[in-house]
């Protein structure tokens, strides 16, 4: 995703929701001797909840946490904890973003996750059958590398406009939720159905799928490790109404085994 889109689509949100948005905490850890930084949105203290469910969001390559967080998946899922996570300069052309494969950027961003997974746990009292991992574009690429490299860890996973590089092997059976754009030209659409179809093998669901509204599709029968998509005439945006989406897929799929 390129800079320029990420301000365009997303200020839109921000625009009308701006004087609603709640004060949130900045949270830093200092790791390999760089400072990595979120912002955390957390139920109140006292929501009835004993535990809370954990979201980690990753915004997309060019874009910053400021402008991400008007995604606003933690008002989709008050209850939830929600961490958006600024990325570094990328080593391509000094933009933030995120890697997505292993040992890329000396895992710098796998560690990330590692560090503030341990400090979250022990700041907030996280639900660890419902943690869960998003991302756009970049932040999505990455996402599959999560469910690929910390598949123990995550209930589900939820990337918007991503595709799997070749060296990105999930093997472990979780939900996972694709939403793409067929008009999408930065990930191309064809590349999001080839990270589509290795997500139906890798959670052995396969068919034609069911109908789960206008371009929404589930593959999985009752019981199974689904797969969904939703597929939009859109290109590549974060469309209105995802986080909602997502966060109804995640709230149905708590950590099984």
């Amino acid at each position: 995703m390129t800079r320029r889109l990420a301000t365009f689509t997303l200020i839109a949100v921000a625009t009308t929701l701006w004087a609603r948005t709640a004060s949130a905490e900045v949270i830093t850890w200092k790791i390999d001797g760089d400072t990595r930084r979120a912002i955390v949105y957390a139920p109140s203290a006292d929501s009835p909840a004993n535990k809370a469910p954990l979201i980690l969001s990753f915004h997309g390559h060019g874009d910053n946490v400021q402008n991400f967080q008007f995604t606003n998946m933690h008002r989709a899922w008050p209850e939830a904890i929600v961490v958006y996570f600024q990325g570094l300069p990328s080593r391509r052309d000094g933009l933030p973003g995120w890697q997505t494969e292993k040992s890329q950027d000396d895992d710098r961003d796998l560690k990330l996750v590692d560090v503030a997974l341990a400090s979250l746990r022990e700041k907030f009292k996280v639900d660890t059958l419902r943690i869960y991992a998003t991302g756009f574009s970049n932040g999505a690429n990455f996402t599959y590398l999560l469910w690929a490299e910390r598949p123990a860890v995550f209930a589900a996973y939820a990337p918007v406009a991503a595709r799997l590089r070749p060296s990105v092997l999930p093997t472990r059976p979780r939900p996972l939720f694709h939403i793409a754009g067929t008009e999408d030209t930065t990930i191309p659409f064809a590349q999001q159905e080839e990270a589509i179809a290795t997500a139906t093998r890798v959670d052995g669901v396969s068919g034609t799928g069911a109908s789960c509204g206008k371009g929404c599709t589930i593959y999985g029968s009752a019981g199974a490790t689904p797969v969904m998509t939703w597929i939009h005439p859109g290109g590549h945006e974060y469309p209105v109404s995802t986080s909602e989406r997502i966060a109804k897929f995640f709230r149905d799929h708590p950590l099984k085994s």
